[in-house]
């Protein structure tokens, strides 16, 4: 039997975090949820993830401050990074991706879509 792939669920909306770690526990996912950037940072570097679902905006570091960091000092890295945001303008959208994301989901959303997404980016790890 295989260990469950982790995931690291970042965001300061604690309603919005507990749904998502929630969910992707019963999908069978081992979950840490943080609540800002700071700590996001500090377990990406320290973990091993198959998938980091980062907030665009939290306190300490942002969520692209944080996927900047971790592409530029672990460029081939293999956890795969989604964006979890409500900053739906395509600016905001193309400069996730010129980040480094691998995906980017606009909230408000459904959490069967997120599943499905962390899912697929978990096979790519």
């Amino acid at each position: 039997m295989t260990d469950p792939l982790r995931v690291l669920v970042a965001e300061d909306d604690p309603d919005i975090r507990d749904v998502v770690a929630f969910k992707l526990g019963r999908a069978g996912f081992d979950v840490t949820a943080v609540e800002d950037g700071t700590r996001a940072a500090h377990e990406l570097f320290g973990g091993s993830y198959a998938v980091a679902i980062l907030d665009v905006m939290m306190p300490g570091l942002s969520g692209l401050d944080v996927l900047a960091s971790y592409r530029a000092s672990v460029p081939e890295g293999r956890t795969r990074i989604l964006l979890l945001t409500a900053r739906a303008r395509d600016v905001d959208v193309d400069s996730g991706f010129a980040a480094g994301a691998d995906d980017y989901v606009i909230k408000p959303f459904l959490p069967r879509e997120l599943v499905s997404r962390v899912t697929a980016l978990a096979g790519r790890a």
